[in-house]
């Protein structure tokens, strides 16, 4: 352990001396400045970071949980959302939306959708996208109640540069906007636990060697960047955080409420919104009881033997959606102690030239057992909606959902409370190829359950309806006329229309 710390340290301090040695020879022809200082000073608290983290890393031994010792938490420690809703708001709404900040997770691409850049930048709706939709929520609110609630985006080094360009367009919003970065880790080899980088340079090979460690960096990141202390000084108490691609992890009056209107007693400093599981969501976080604290579980820390108990959906009933309420002081505080003590989550990859490596990260729901009174709050599915693939994408897009002031709500017409189960084959993963098999989004408001695969378009005004399956082999294609009709259907072999 003593070596590898050694060696860690000595790797890390070349890559700040080759950044210093480049500082100096920009300097010297006169094109850097303070900046340069700034991007070390950046560097410095992402090198404590990773050191702490590698740190713990070495230290771990074995599993982070004893199973033995998880019990089910306490009734009123996980607290129905009727209840929260059922006391009503209060009349200085416009209050409580004083306090607030609203935090998203920025820091992902879409490349697992086939697409560049930041994943928020993709369209999903009318043209808007995911950060469309959340500029649009924010105005709405600050609009309706005449406030001040603003939007921080946490950026990582993938996805801060374009992100910025694109938010030029809403200076004219009723929204004030910021945005810091997360940290830049260097991933190390998984057999000599030796950075892969030697410099910081995010050119060629070298950018390979780095990766943003997680959404549990919020915390120190968020603290390190100084805007945490600037919202604070403004009169903000709480950040309600949410993944950019939630479609559902919209602004809550109600759960604000209950946070804001505490007694002074007792406030609850973390709230993490739950929904009940299904089938699709067994590999989800949970909530535990563990040693006298609420804590979250995630599948990464249960032993194998006890994987399927983890999955099952009668002893593990609730997931974590990731919609957090947190409070702004207790951060502030948890940071100046160092006590913010998250479960390190070690994450293998293989590079592109089929290196081996690590990345080390945390979860910010994991953060859950290290603030005082925290609860959970079993919250409707409608408000997990999240855009993970172009299933997903198929679903927001259809007549199964209104839009109205940026945020999603299911049609009434729809008779069933769910939403329907579609799988989408490999032909349509990415977003420009499923949007050309789609002539038009097919109407879905009575369809139970959707497979696609293969060689597959679907003309215009299509009607899906109960279980449809549409199945081409390889090497045939199907194409669904416009104006179809399909009701409890299995499409496969060969299927064309030819056009005269």
């Amino acid at each position: 352990q003593a070596l590898a710390l050694s060696v860690i340290n000595q790797a890390l301090s070349n890559c700040q001396q080759s950044q210093k040695t480049e500082m100096i020879h920009r300097r010297k022809k006169g094109s850097e400045g303070s900046v340069g200082h700034t991007v070390l000073h950046t560097h410095t608290k992402d090198f404590e970071g990773f050191k702490n983290l590698f740190h713990r890393f070495l230290q771990v031994k074995g599993p982070s949980i004893e199973w033995i010792k998880i019990q089910r938490p306490p009734e009123d420690s996980i607290q129905p959302y009727d209840k929260i809703a059922g006391r009503g708001l209060p009349d200085n709404v416009a209050d409580c939306l004083n306090k607030l900040v609203v935090v998203k997770l920025n820091g992902g691409l879409g490349t697992s959708m086939g697409c560049k850049g930041p994943k928020s930048l993709i369209s999903v709706r009318n043209e808007n996208t995911f950060l469309d939709l959340t500029v649009q929520q924010i105005e709405h609110l600050n609009k309706t109640y005449n406030t001040d609630v603003p939007l921080v985006l946490m950026n990582s080094f993938n996805t801060d540069e374009d992100t910025k360009k694109i938010l030029q367009k809403y200076t004219h919003h009723r929204v004030k906007i910021h945005t810091f970065n997360q940290s830049k880790y260097p991933r190390i080899n998984k057999e000599s636990l030796l950075p892969v980088s030697t410099n910081l340079s995010m050119n060629g090979q070298s950018a390979e060697g780095w990766y943003p460690p997680g959404h549990g960096d919020i915390y120190a990141s968020f603290y390190n960047s100084g805007l945490l202390e600037q919202l604070i000084a403004q009169g903000k108490e709480y950040i309600f955080l949410s993944n950019i691609d939630n479609l559902g992890a919209t602004v809550d009056l109600h759960i604000l409420h209950h946070l804001v209107s505490q007694p002074n007693g007792k406030r609850c400093e973390f709230i993490m919104e739950v929904t009940d599981k299904t089938r699709a969501d067994v590999k989800g976080g949970t909530l535990i009881q563990y040693e006298g604290k609420l804590r979250l579980l995630e599948i990464a820390q249960v032993p194998k033997a006890h994987v399927d108990e983890f999955k099952s959906v009668s002893k593990f009933k609730i997931f974590n959606t990731n919609n957090l309420w947190i409070s702004l002081a207790a951060i502030k505080k948890l940071q100046e102690q160092k006590a913010m003590d998250l479960e390190v989550i070690v994450n293998p990859k293989t590079l592109d030239g089929g290196q081996n490596v690590v990345q080390l990260e945390t979860a910010v729901g994991a953060a859950i057992k290290c603030f005082d009174n925290a609860l959970g709050i079993n919250v409707p599915r409608s408000r997990f909606l999240p855009v993970k693939t172009t299933s997903d994408l198929l679903l927001v897009m259809s007549n199964l959902y209104s839009l109205d002031a940026g945020s999603l709500t299911m049609s009434p017409r729809r008779e069933f409370p769910t939403t329907p189960h579609v799988k989408l084959g490999s032909s349509f993963t990415k977003v420009q190829e499923y949007l050309t098999r789609f002539e038009s989004i097919p109407d879905m408001l009575e369809l139970d359950h959707l497979t696609v695969s293969g060689d597959v378009t679907l003309g215009k005004n299509v009607s899906l309806k109960g279980t449809v399956i549409i199945i081409a082999n390889h090497g045939d294609r199907i194409d669904i006329p416009a104006g179809s009709m399909l009701e409890n259907k299995i499409v496969s072999g060969n299927l064309r229309i030819m056009d005269h």
